[in-house]
């Protein structure tokens, strides 16, 4: 998605110049800062071409009033920072905003065909346009990354003077210049043509430049450069990592890494604010007169928390400690903070006993939860006020971010901050969870492990062929009870798109598939007026859940792509999925957990040949 072109040059309220005096080019909405232009990510607009700058400086451009500090203590801790901050909002009465550099750097001209840097051109002031034909420039359309991260100019001169032997250090030493041209036969590599006027070389076209090893084959690894950070930003301890084309616009340029987590009791009040930059010493105490001398210390009068509350408010914290003899990695430590929410979900929180400031609010229905019980669900909860806190971690290039380790993820600023960028979300949901003893039976049965073991053996597989060591990657989710949580929720969304007039893209998925959880929280995804409406919470109630179910699972029992999707044998990226495609299942990926992988309705309503696979056969049958 491309921003709206540059507006009118911007002034302060008495008329005269903002502080920051730059050049304006487009807006960007807060949310997309966080999930499509953050940090490192490039961004159109118009004919011009930017990178996202990184953070290093954001304390000095981020104005307070117009990225205000937000607090999440459980997702703080998680990610080692104090606090998170609002990425600046961009309208007309903004002072500042995102700061971009001009990237890529080489440019080329359709009247002229050079193909140079852009300065090189001699643009007219505050235009990027050929000082000679006076006509836009187009930014080049590939560049080169490398799975660490790293982000360069595609390197031209060595594709057309194309000999592996030649020296890299000597580029542009054959005394021409670079040129263009598109011969208009075909729309595909072979009809952009580049030619060097040093005439030492024949032109060449860029069909293979896309080939895996098509740079390796010329002896050009990653130089580490990181023009985020800078124009001449490179990796200090260098790269050498193979390089690959990339279209400027590919969603490979640039995944981010978004980590999450629900505002819940004791946090969720607020109140606990105040000490946001004091926990990691706080930990230290156990003993309350220890914590007492410190909270006198530290804030030099009274403490805005009682000391019993700060207390309470580090045991709290400790509960969630994970349970591990060594030191505990990242995923620990966020399974850790999905067994809480998913403990409070279940306890609820009653609004009647709440404060106005409370941000989570979770009840028990009115009606019969027992009309639920003939479909195996249970302890369904109206989640009538939450609140959740997306904090942008890091991102990656080349490789999906759900599959990366850390050394595969670039940090968003050259030194460590104490925050990250986040957007937080309040709304409403309906959270349910699945019968234990029903669940246990069904995913034992041999056809439903079989089945599932097909998705995890393909999932697997190719998290080991994105690993720099396969021994080293990561494991795949994939369980019967996972599967089956995930494409529930899938078929809900889209029923409740339908039933209840929600995009289906302003609702959202989060999981809880362990051995000891097996709930799904389905929930607003969105900061707009569509979040908090009550249609949603209203849904949760067992009988408008029932019907609700009960057509979602009649739904999926056919597709558009039948028989072909319920009989495919792999489907989705590299076969993770089964039974599942666009016509059915598949939701807008800003509304999936896991990307649209790892989906399966045939584990809802049993295929043909073995109907027993489906744990709501029942309901068909009925």
């Amino acid at each position: 998605m491309t921003p709206p072109p540059a507006r009118r040059r911007r002034t302060a309220t008495n008329g005269t110049a903002p502080a920051n005096n730059l050049p304006r080019r487009g807006t960007v909405r807060r949310a997309q800062a966080i999930s499509t232009y953050g940090v490192g990510s490039l961004i159109a607009v118009d004919h011009e071409s930017f990178v996202v700058s990184g953070l290093d400086l954001a304390d000095q451009s981020w104005r307070k009033d117009e990225s205000p500090v937000i607090h999440e203590r459980r997702l703080a801790r998680l990610l080692d920072v104090d606090y998170f901050r609002l990425p600046p909002a961009s309208d007309d009465t903004s002072k500042d905003g995102l700061r971009v550099r001009r990237f890529p750097l080489t440019h080329s001209c359709p009247e002229c065909n050079d193909l140079q840097p852009h300065r090189d051109f001699s643009p007219p002031a505050g235009r990027s346009a050929c000082g000679t034909c006076e006509v836009d420039l187009v930014p080049s359309r590939f560049v080169v990354a490398c799975e660490a991260g790293h982000l360069d100019e595609f390197p031209y001169w060595h594709w057309v003077h194309r000999s592996p032997d030649r020296d890299s250090a000597r580029i542009g030493t054959c005394g021409g210049k670079l040129r263009m041209r598109t011969t208009g036969r075909t729309s595909s590599l072979r009809s952009i043509v580049i030619s060097c006027t040093c005439g030492q070389v024949p032109e060449v076209s860029m069909e293979g430049s896309f080939r895996r090893n098509a740079l390796k084959d010329l002896r050009l690894t990653c130089r580490g450069a990181r023009p985020w950070l800078g124009t001449s930003a490179t990796d200090p301890k260098g790269c050498g990592l193979s390089l690959r084309t990339l279209q400027r616009g590919s969603s490979s340029v640039w995944q981010p890494v978004l980590k999450s987590a629900l505002s819940i009791p004791p946090w969720s009040s607020g109140r606990a604010d105040p000490l946001a930059e004091h926990w990691t010493a706080l930990r230290q105490f156990t003993d309350p007169e220890h914590v007492r001398i410190y909270l006198q210390g530290a804030f030099r009068g009274e403490c805005p928390l009682s000391l019993d509350e700060v207390m309470d408010l580090l045991d709290a914290e400790r509960e969630e400690d994970p349970e591990v003899d060594r030191a505990p990695s990242f995923d620990h430590r966020y399974r850790a903070l999905r067994n809480k929410e998913y403990e409070r979900l279940r306890s609820g929180n009653d609004e009647s006993e709440l404060s106005r400031d409370e941000q989570f609010v979770c009840e028990t229905p009115l009606g019969d939860p027992s009309v639920l019980r003939p479909l195996g669900i249970t302890g369904p909860m109206l989640v009538k006020k939450l609140r959740e806190v997306r904090a942008l971690k890091a991102f990656t290039r080349l490789v999906d971010a759900e599959s990366t380790t850390d050394p595969k993820e670039m940090p968003l600023s050259e030194k460590p901050l104490s925050w990250l960028p986040a957007m937080e979300v309040q709304g409403e949901g309906v959270f349910l969870r699945l019968d234990e003893s029903r669940l246990d039976a069904w995913e034992k049965a041999p056809a439903v492990a079989a089945r599932v073991e097909r998705m995890r053996t393909a999932h697997q597989r190719m998290l080991e062929q994105r690993a720099d060591d396969p021994s080293r990657a990561v494991s795949s989710p994939a369980t019967p009870r996972m599967v089956l949580l995930h494409t529930l929720a899938h078929v809900l969304i889209n029923e409740w798109s339908l039933e209840a007039g929600y995009p289906s893209a302003s609702l959202r998925e989060r999981l809880y598939a362990a051995d000891d959880m097996a709930g799904v929280l389905v929930y607003t995804a969105t900061s707009d007026s569509a979040g908090s409406l009550g249609g949603l919470v209203a849904q949760g109630e067992p009988e408008p859940l029932d019907r609700a179910v009960r057509s979602a699972i009649r739904r999926a029992e056919w597709c558009a792509s039948d028989p072909l999707c319920r009989e495919a044998e792999a489907a989705g990226s590299i076969g993770i999925n089964l039974a599942a495609c666009h016509a059915c299942v598949m939701l807008p990926e800003t509304s999936c957990e896991h990307n649209n992988i790892l989906l399966d309705r045939a584990l809802l309503v049993g295929t043909p040949d073995e109907p027993s696979v489906g744990f709501f056969r029942q309901v068909l049958a009925g």
